[in-house]
């Protein structure tokens, strides 16, 4: 099963975090706010529960989300959610873009997935819990999210941006073993294999998922990639495709940002100077992945 990926989020802790947050996504990675959900007297009157932007890097979607009004309460499910979630190196998940949700809902029972409804939410989305994904939460939606720019075919993210970010190039997930995760990814959501390499942090395995790619990644013993997959699960990483890495990296470091890793290769911001997020910055299409860009605006249901 192969859709667009529409966001990834993430959680903050508290609501108080969620300015500097965005701000450091807006300055340093060139976001740009697609909408904002905020809690108003109207909208706590229908139980909103939290604050999140809807930010644009590039042609992708990313999410950090804060309890706020209701959810700032102990006991509250989506706030206590949150805030188990909010640990630096851990993400809440995915949302994949389907036509129909009837069809997907039965496509993923088939294949033994088990399945979760919001009440009230049944015709716009269902959830994959992340004990069935190595600990990502998978959204499946039908609804578009609100002003999402990448609903008119025509929209083109900015040429001009600050890191000369092209597109979403991979999401990483650790794994305790590349062959649960060919278990999960090829075998039961039928994930085109693309390859395997080896990267610093591990043994990557990657999978076509619609318009970006899945790196399951499996470390060595005592690394941090094992650790993430023992002690905090799901994705670790994000990585966007940049059409001059030298220059993104002179920009970075301008700006007095710690780097790892390699500019000829990949290199991130140090997660502790990045609100807790590893994302690599490559100028590398690695062999068998795809062009960078998001298929949102031109998605439509494959042949059943």
């Amino acid at each position: 099963m192969q859709f667009p990926l529409v966001h990834v989020s993430w959680a903050l802790a508290d609501n108080a975090q969620r300015p500097a947050c965005d701000a450091f996504f807006r300055e340093v990675f060139g976001a740009q706010t697609a909408y904002e959900i905020l809690v108003t007297p109207e909208t706590e009157k229908l139980g909103l529960d939290r604050e999140e932007s809807l930010l644009m890097i590039g042609d992708t979607m990313v999410i950090p989300i804060a309890p706020a009004g209701p959810g700032t309460v102990e006991g509250n499910p989506l706030g206590d959610m949150l805030r188990r979630s909010a640990a630096p190196g851990r993400w809440i998940g995915l949302a994949l873009k389907v036509a129909d949700l009837g069809k997907a809902d039965a496509w993923f029972a088939a294949r033994g997935f088990k399945r979760f409804h919001d009440p009230g939410m049944e015709a716009h989305y269902f959830l994959v819990p992340k004990g069935q994904m190595l600990g990502m939460r998978l959204e499946i939606v039908k609804q578009d999210m609100p002003n999402d720019p990448r609903r008119d075919p025509a929209w083109r993210p900015s040429g001009d941006h600050p890191l000369g970010i092209e597109g979403l190039q991979a999401v990483g997930v650790s794994t305790p073993s590349l062959a649960e995760a060919r278990a999960l990814f090829g075998n039961g959501l039928e994930w085109s294999a693309i390859g395997e390499r080896d990267l610093p942090e591990g043994r990557c395995a990657a999978f076509a998922v619609g318009d970006t790619v899945i790196e399951a990644l499996e470390g060595g013993p005592g690394s941090s990639a094992a650790r993430h997959a023992a002690e905090v699960k799901g994705i670790c990483h994000l990585v966007f495709k940049v059409r001059d890495a030298a220059a993104a990296a002179a920009r970075l470091r301008s700006r007095g940002l710690p780097l790892i890793g390699e500019v000829e290769d990949r290199f991130a911001i140090h997660p502790d100077a990045a609100h807790g997020r590893l994302i690599w910055l490559t100028g590398q299409i690695p062999p068998g992945y795809p062009p960078v860009g998001s298929k949102l605006g031109t998605f439509s249901l494959p042949p059943s």
